[in-house]
């Protein structure tokens, strides 16, 4: 999977719309969240504010850094190793997926385009598909 130097652009400017809304975006993600997968909720036992903040800094960084993904794949493959530890499983990054663009969708209203969904959809699936690897080696290895 790859994404193109348009979907960035739509990433990144549609994210421009999110950040004045950072907090309300965050919680809809976690209430979309943990509606879908209410198995993860016991692994958020701090104060979901803050974690929201976390959540929308790490997006900030990720969309900034899309156009040098070398830039951002290490760390991201190494909070996905550390993720592991919380119990987080293969199977939650879809879950994460449609809460994020369930968030997206809510908190962009109509500037949430088929386009600017699939740019989405496409970015997280590359980074997603760059932080499973690495971090469930054995999975990846009963696939081969």
């Amino acid at each position: 999977m790859s994404i193109t130097a348009e979907q960035i652009q739509l990433v990144q400017s549609s994210f421009a719309k999110v950040r004045p809304i950072a907090d309300q975006a965050a919680a809809l993600f976690y209430a979309r969240l943990f509606e879908i997968a209410p198995q993860v909720k016991p692994m958020f036992k701090g104060d979901m504010v803050e974690q929201g903040r976390k959540l929308m800094a790490m997006l900030n960084t990720v969309v900034n850094g899309l156009t040098d993904l070398d830039s951002i794949v290490p760390a991201a493959q190494s909070m996905a190793k550390r993720h592991v530890d919380y119990g987080v499983r293969p199977e939650h990054y879809a879950c994460v997926g449609s809460a994020l663009l369930h968030a997206l969708g809510q908190g962009l209203g109509t500037d949430f385009t088929p386009a600017v969904k699939q740019a989405w959809a496409d970015a997280y699936g590359l980074l997603s598909g760059v932080m499973i690897a690495p971090a469930y080696p054995a999975t990846q290895e009963q696939r081969a």
